[in-house]
């Protein structure tokens, strides 16, 4: 019977290891790999809905790419960037986040503010 009861237990339908849990802050992750050629994946996580734009910059400051630009759900998230017809060397890329409800003009009391976070990623070829 106890093997019965562990059996009811469990949730056939979730992934050993995963979590449903939602992020408690908006972040950025380090895009894996990293040198990369051409392609490479880049990670981040939200709290909260929100209007997201991610996009790469070479060292200039010049937009190379935008990969997101769309508004976007809470949880985990990931886009892979293809970097075809790019010269080599070190591009930065930046998750802007608006939430949902301040992007709408809804009352924002107790809403975070937008978020920017920006990290370096190196093309070899």
């Amino acid at each position: 019977t106890e093997i019965k009861e562990e059996l009811n237990a469990v949730d056939p339908t979730s992934t050993p290891g995963t979590s449903t849990e939602l992020p408690a802050t908006a972040t950025l992750l380090q895009n894996y790999p990293n040198p990369f050629n051409p392609m490479t994946t880049i990670a981040y996580q939200l709290p909260v809905s929100g209007i997201v734009k991610l996009a790469v910059f070479d060292v200039l400051g010049r937009q190379v790419a935008v990969l997101v630009n769309e508004r976007t759900d809470a949880g985990k998230h990931q886009v892979a960037f293809d970097a075809t017809g790019l010269s080599s060397g070190l591009y930065f890329y930046r998750l802007h986040i608006t939430p949902s409800a301040r992007a709408s003009g809804v009352n924002t009391e107790g809403v975070s503010d937008e978020v920017v976070q920006t990290k370096a990623l190196m093309l070899l070829r």
